[in-house]
C-alpha cells in the first residue's frame, strides 16, 4: 500500500479526542494503513507537541479499551504497539482558518502520498470549508470524509453535494454515519439474508410492526454547542436509524459489491415516508427536565451551559414512517431516540402478527412473537410461546437470546477502514443523504410552526408518558 496522509480538519474538537483517534489507533494496531502520515488542523493556537499528546493519549484510550475487553479488567492505558506509537510520534499540527484559501493550500503541501481530508467540523463550517476549497488545486485521489448531518435540510444537502461534486467525483466522497460501522448493524445482512428461517416471514403479510429504539442514559455531556442546533431528529433519527431502517427494510443485494449494495438502501429510502398526511399524528418531541440519572443530579436542558431555551431543542424525538414498497406497504416503523433516559435501550424490534387462530383450550397467548436486535449489548432474542410445565395447555412466553462477537475494530476504524481501501459500502452516497432530510422535513416544519407541542419528561425517567400509537 503506498503512503496515505489524513488530515484532520477540528482536529482539536470532541470528536477528533473521543471517537475518531481511538478508531484510527484500532486501525494501525490491526496492521491497516502503514505508512500514515498523520496533520491536524484548526483555528487553536496548539503546536506539534500538544497535537502528538493528543493523538497518543486517544490512542491510548483504545488500548486499553481493547485489553481490558479480552481480558476483563481494566489495563493501564499505552500505545505501545509500534504502528500506533510510530504514526503519533511523527504527526504534525498546523494552525489553519479551513476557511482560509491560502491557509489550505499551506496544509496541503505538507501532505505526501494519496490524502483524505476529514472534516470533523460543525455542517456549516464543513460547507464554507468546501467552498474556501474550489480555489485549491487538491492532490489526484484526494478523498473528503464529511461528518454528518450532511447539510441541515434536503434544499441545504443538495446544495452542499453539487459544491462536493466540483471538487472531486462521489467515488471519492466518504458521507460518515459510523452506526454502518457497528458490527451489530451490519449483523442483519447475516441475520436476513443467510437464514432462511427469517427472510419469509419479514413482510406485510406477517410483521405487525417495526420499532428503532436508542434510548441513551446519558445527557447533554458538555455537547451544547453541536446538539443545541440539532436535537434529537437531526441527531439521531435524520441520520443513525433510517440507515438502521433501511438495511432492515433492503431487499436482498445480488452481491455485497458497493454499487449494489447503496442501490438498495436508496431504495427503500425513497419509497419511505410519513405514515399519514399529517406530522402532528406522526411524531412527538419533547426535553428532559431536571432529575436523577444514575446518582447525577442533572439540570433541566434548557439550564445545562450552552443550551438557547428559546431555541425549543428536544432531546427525544418519534417519528412513524411507511415503507411503500411491496414487501412492506402498510407497517408502521417506529423510530424513537431519546436523551437522558433512565434505562438505557438500544435495539431494533420486529413484531409478528398474532396467529390468525389459537385453537380453543390452549391458553396463555398473550404476547407475540417478537425479533429484537440489540446494539448495546450485542444480541438477538426471540420471543415467542410454547407449552409451559404443569398444565401442557397453558402457553408461557420465552426468549431465546445469542449474542454477537465484537468486530475486529471499533465503528470508526471500520470507517477509517473503507476510506483508506477506497471502498464506499459504509459511506453515505449523495442521493441517501437527501432523501433522509426530505422523509424528516414535514416533521421539521410543523415543529416550527409550533404543530407539535414540545412535552417534557424528567431527567432518569422512561421518558415523556404520552408515546405514539
Amino acid at each position: 500500500m503506498t503512503d496515505q496522509t489524513l488530515i484532520i480538519l477540528g482536529a482539536t474538537g470532541d470528536l477528533t479526542a473521543r471517537l475518531l483517534l481511538p478508531g484510527l489507533g484500532a486501525l494501525l494496531t490491526a496492521g491497516h494503513a502503514p505508512g500514515l502520515t498523520l496533520i491536524g488542523a484548526a483555528t487553536d493556537d496548539w503546536d506539534d507537541e500538544r497535537w502528538r499528546a493528543r493523538v497518543h493519549e486517544s490512542f491510548s484510550a483504545h488500548g486499553a479499551k481493547a485489553a481490558a475487553t479480552s481480558s476483563g479488567e481494566a489495563t493501564p492505558e499505552t500505545d505501545s504497539a509500534p504502528a500506533t506509537a510510530e504514526v503519533a510520534d511523527r504527526a504534525r499540527y498546523l494552525r489553519t482558518d479551513v476557511t482560509n484559501p491560502d491557509d489550505l493550500r499551506r496544509l496541503l503541501a505538507e501532505a505526501t502520498g494519496s490524502v483524505a481530508i476529514f472534516f470533523a467540523l460543525p455542517p456549516a463550517v464543513s460547507a464554507r470549508c468546501c467552498a474556501a476549497l474550489l480555489d485549491v488545486d487538491l492532490p489526484e485521489g484526494t478523498r473528503l470524509v464529511l461528518e454528518k448531518p450532511f447539510g441541515t435540510g434536503s434544499a441545504a444537502a443538495t446544495e452542499l453535494n453539487a459544491l462536493i461534486r466540483r471538487l472531486v467525483p462521489e467515488e471519492q466522497v466518504h458521507r460518515v454515519d459510523h452506526f454502518l460501522g457497528k458490527s451489530t448493524v451490519l449483523n442483519i445482512l447475516g441475520l436476513r439474508f443467510a437464514n432462511r428461517i427469517f427472510e419469509p416471514v419479514l413482510n406485510a403479510d406477517h410483521v405487525e410492526s417495526v420499532d428503532i429504539v436508542f434510548d441513551e442514559n446519558l445527557a447533554l455531556e458538555g455537547r451544547a454547542g453541536y446538539y443545541d442546533h440539532a436535537g434529537a431528529l437531526a441527531d439521531m433519527i435524520q441520520s443513525h436509524l433510517l440507515q438502521i431502517l433501511a438495511l432492515l427494510a433492503m431487499e436482498a443485494p445480488f452481491s455485497m459489491a458497493a454499487a449494489e449494495f447503496r442501490d438498495r438502501k436508496a431504495d427503500v429510502l425513497r419509497a419511505t415516508r410519513l405514515f399519514s398526511d399529517d406530522p402532528a399524528a406522526c411524531s412527538l418531541r419533547a426535553r428532559y427536565t431536571s432529575g436523577e440519572l444514575d446518582g447525577r443530579r442533572l439540570p433541566s436542558y434548557a439550564d445545562e451551559p450552552g443550551v438557547d431555551p428559546a431555541r425549543g431543542t428536544e432531546t427525544l424525538a418519534e417519528l412513524v414512517l411507511a415503507v411503500d414498497t411491496w414487501r412492506w406497504a402498510g407497517v408502521p416503523f417506529r423510530l424513537r431516540s431519546g436523551k437522558a433516559i433512565g434505562a438505557s435501550r438500544k435495539e431494533a424490534v420486529i413484531t409478528f402478527k398474532r396467529p390468525p387462530r389459537v385453537p380453543d383450550g390452549l391458553r396463555g397467548c398473550d404476547q407475540p412473537d417478537r425479533l429484537r436486535i440489540g446494539f448495546g449489548p450485542d444480541h438477538l432474542a426471540i420471543d415467542f410461546n410454547i407449552n409451559g410445565p404443569g398444565d401442557p395447555f397453558e402457553l408461557d412466553p420465552v426468549s431465546l437470546e445469542a449474542h454477537f462477537g465484537a468486530g475486529e475494530l471499533p465503528p470508526y476504524g471500520e470507517v477509517l477502514r473503507g476510506v483508506f481501501d477506497d471502498d464506499p459500502t459504509l459511506s453515505v452516497r449523495a442521493d441517501t443523504a437527501e432523501q433522509c432530510w426530505r422523509i424528516v422535513e414535514p416533521v421539521t416544519e410543523a415543529w416550527r410552526a409550533g404543530k407539535v407541542p414540545l412535552r417534557e419528561y424528567p431527567a432518569g425517567s422512561a421518558g415523556p408518558s404520552l408515546w405514539l400509537p
